[in-house]
């Protein structure tokens, strides 16, 4: 039987990348070391490490994410991670991967991307744009970001 989906990612700064998931989670993690940290959620049900490593900036990481019951825990979610000081963008009303969803997006201190969605219906086109015009799926609708902690940095 399964217990937690199991999530690791490497991170560069271990102390930013606390606060911020102390943040976006709204706990304390279970464990701490000097290079690693451990959150162990129940709702979802969620085993997420954090390891200090060096990595490229371009992986084969898209994002993360939430699914939630209702465009209500959509706002819920983005009102209590700007309560956290962390900067959201909300994308409502959106078609991404074949859905109409609504969204928020925020970012970790080494730009991963994480989404909190509700989806609303189907949809036949995978994005918002043009049919072929994939650049804009599953992807915060700007260009790419990342967050230093509490500001925007283009890359």
């Amino acid at each position: 039987m399964i217990k937690r989906m199991h999530v690791a990612v490497n991170c560069t700064d271990l102390e930013a990348s606390l606060k911020f998931y102390r943040s976006f989670f709204g706990t304390e993690p279970t464990k701490v070391k000097d290079n690693y940290a451990k959150f162990e959620l129940d709702a979802p049900a969620l085993h997420f490490s954090l390891n200090v490593r060096p990595f490229e900036k371009k992986g084969v990481l898209n994002h993360l994410g939430f699914q939630v019951d209702h465009t209500e825990d959509v706002l819920k979610m983005g009102e209590r991670l700007r309560e956290a000081g962390l900067l959201t963008i909300d994308e409502m009303g959106t078609t991404c991967c074949y859905a109409v969803q609504d969204k928020v997006w925020v970012y970790d201190p080494d730009g991963n991307a994480w989404e909190i969605f509700y989806t609303s219906a189907d949809s036949e086109f995978e994005s918002a744009g043009e049919p072929r015009d994939i650049s804009l799926c599953c992807a915060p609708p700007t260009s790419p970001v990342q967050i230093e902690f509490g500001s925007w940095k283009k890359e």
